[in-house]
């Protein structure tokens, strides 16, 4: 736990410099370099979604080549230099374009970047995204690895960490979304992107400070060779007989293969020796003749496999869950916008709700890991109390509920504006914008539960060549999931708009829009999911030492 420590406290500094950046990218970007809001919008969700893409590349190098430890320093250089670049760009006037001649005749006051300034912002965009993967590739697995996964203590405690890898999450977003944010407007933009290079450049002396406790899992080359290969050993292989006898056979003529559990990889256990009996097609990469003898595959290596296949219709069910969870800084904060933001003398900015669900994630997870789990520990008198999948399934739940929510409070929204008069006016209603804290809350707790659930369920249930890799699934799920809300957005608006009919989403303000009935969309098309979900959960077999 004294090892895991330091990585939850780089993870706070981590993301508050990812987060600084992200949460507020759209307003640097009109206001600064004279993007155009849709313009601006999509580059922000390329940035995000390129970032947390990256992931799989971070998770695929530990694996492979490298270590997590060697991985998580490299992208910290990475972001370092990314951030430095666009700190540069945001002091040095000569480096923006012109500010805007609001007194011009032109119908386009403003430049907007282009040439060399253009590219020095990607530059350092998609440096800063680069390094963001890699991180988040590989710090959760190497927090995750300093336990040890063949004792019940040491899983325990390794539960422990993901549900504080995931407070700590929020600890960083707070500090982002409100200190950082706040100097990023009144302060300047220099100062928001020299203190998240601060940040960065802090998390590295702090990091190397544990290295003496650190546990590194040697890299057992690429996961990828092995599931490419089991696959066109599959392949080649069809029509061929995949008794248990031919595959016992061809064990003492397979290569050494890369052992998959803890217990394996240090010589405790040996291999198995003949496939399992799930996803039988994949057994004829182990037959005794196969089709090129460069594809023989060990028993293991088809066994590890298995449990990638096995996995992606859990991490595919989790990708609706985040295409609800992008609604938060979409439609979410454009609803609050409309409303009374006030508390008491002070005025809530609308892009700071995201303080509800970071603020209610830091209250829950240790909520959580003290005294929910233990007393789920006695009532189920079982390890875990609540499984991985348990969990998962609690944080689709929750979703479904909060586009309910969600629905409910935009007809109750629309509802004043009509008794008001207010349906073709911009001016705020009376109505406190604390009703869409409820909708913040169930997706908050959404948040904690799924992620912190599939983080450890990737990461358990993983071959040991492959772990990395495998908790990568779980950023790739939220980049997925943001991807999918633009492209339901769009779906929606083409079927729903005619010659006598305008689209759900679209008119001259909210109050124009059938939000509700979009709200009430994604709570059914959560709920479909849900079913989805409970059929692959049910079937779903834990591997040995499984919960």
């Amino acid at each position: 736990m004294l090892a895991a420590c330091f990585v939850l406290v780089v993870e706070v500094l981590e993301n508050l410099a990812f987060l600084a950046n992200a949460s507020n990218l759209v307003l640097y970007l009109t206001q600064y370099m004279h993007f155009s809001p849709s313009d601006s919008a999509n580059a922000v969700t390329n940035f995000m979604g390129t970032a947390f893409l990256l992931a799989i590349l971070g998770g695929f190098l530990s694996d492979a080549f490298f270590t997590t430890y060697h991985i998580y320093l490299i992208s910290a250089v990475i972001e370092f230099l990314g951030l430095v670049i666009l700190t540069i760009q945001a002091k040095v006037a000569s480096l923006k374009p012109p500010k805007c001649d609001l007194a011009s005749t032109n119908n386009h006051p403003c430049q907007q970047v282009d040439g060399a300034k253009a590219a020095m912002l990607y530059v350092g965009l998609y440096l800063v995204a680069l390094g963001v993967g890699g991180i988040k590739g590989s710090l959760p697995s190497h927090g995750a690895e300093q336990f040890d996964g063949d004792t019940p203590r040491g899983r325990k405690r390794r539960s422990t960490f993901f549900n504080y890898f995931v407070f700590s999450l929020s600890c960083g977003a707070l500090f982002a979304v409100t200190l950082v944010v706040w100097i990023e407007d009144n302060l300047g933009w220099q100062w928001g992107f020299g203190i998240s290079t601060l940040a960065i450049l802090l998390t590295v002396p702090v990091f190397l400070s544990g290295s003496q406790y650190y546990r590194n899992k040697i890299p057992l080359g690429s996961p990828l060779t092995t599931i490419g290969k089991v696959l066109l050993a599959t392949l080649f292989n069809t029509g061929t007989p995949t008794s248990s006898s031919n595959a016992v056979a061809n064990v003492a003529a397979s290569p050494s293969p890369a052992l998959s559990s803890e217990e394996e990889h240090v010589g405790k256990k040996k291999p198995p020796k003949a496939p399992s009996a799930s996803l039988k097609f994949l057994n004829r990469a182990v037959v005794n003749v196969p089709a090129c003898n460069v594809l023989k595959c060990s028993v293991q290596q088809v066994e590890e496999v298995k449990i990638v296949l096995k996995i992606l219709p859990i991490f595919a069910c989790t990708i609706m869950l985040n295409c609800c969870l992008a609604q938060l800084s979409t439609f979410s904060v454009q609803q609050a916008a409309t409303m009374n933001t006030k508390l008491g003398n002070l005025k809530v900015p609308p892009a700071s709700l995201p303080i509800f669900p970071v603020v209610f994630i830091m209250i829950l997870a240790p909520l959580y890991d003290h005294v929910i789990i233990p007393f789920a520990r006695k009532a189920t008198k079982s390890e875990m109390g609540i499984t991985h999948l348990q969990r998962i399934g609690v944080g689709l739940v929750l979703s479904i509920i909060a586009m309910a929510v969600a629905a409910v409070v935009e007809i109750r929204r629309k509802s004043v504006a009509t008794d008001l008069g207010l349906l073709d006016s911009a001016k705020p209603l009376p109505t406190s914008f604390l009703w869409i804290a409820f909708q913040y809350l169930f997706l908050g707790s959404a948040d904690l539960f799924t992620l912190a659930g599939l983080l450890e369920f990737f990461f358990t249930e993983a071959a040991f060549s492959m772990r990395s890799l495998a908790t990568a699934l779980s950023w790739v799920s939220l980049a997925t999931g943001y991807y999918l809300s633009t492209v339901i957005v769009s779906i929606v608006n083409s079927l729903t708009g005619d010659s006598k009919h305008m689209p759900w989403l679209s008119g001259e303000n909210l109050n124009h829009y059938q939000l509700e009935k979009f709200y009430w969309l994604m709570c059914a098309l959560s709920g479909l999911n849900f079913m989805n979900y409970l059929f692959w959960a049910t079937k779903y077999k834990y591997r040995p030492n499984g919960h």
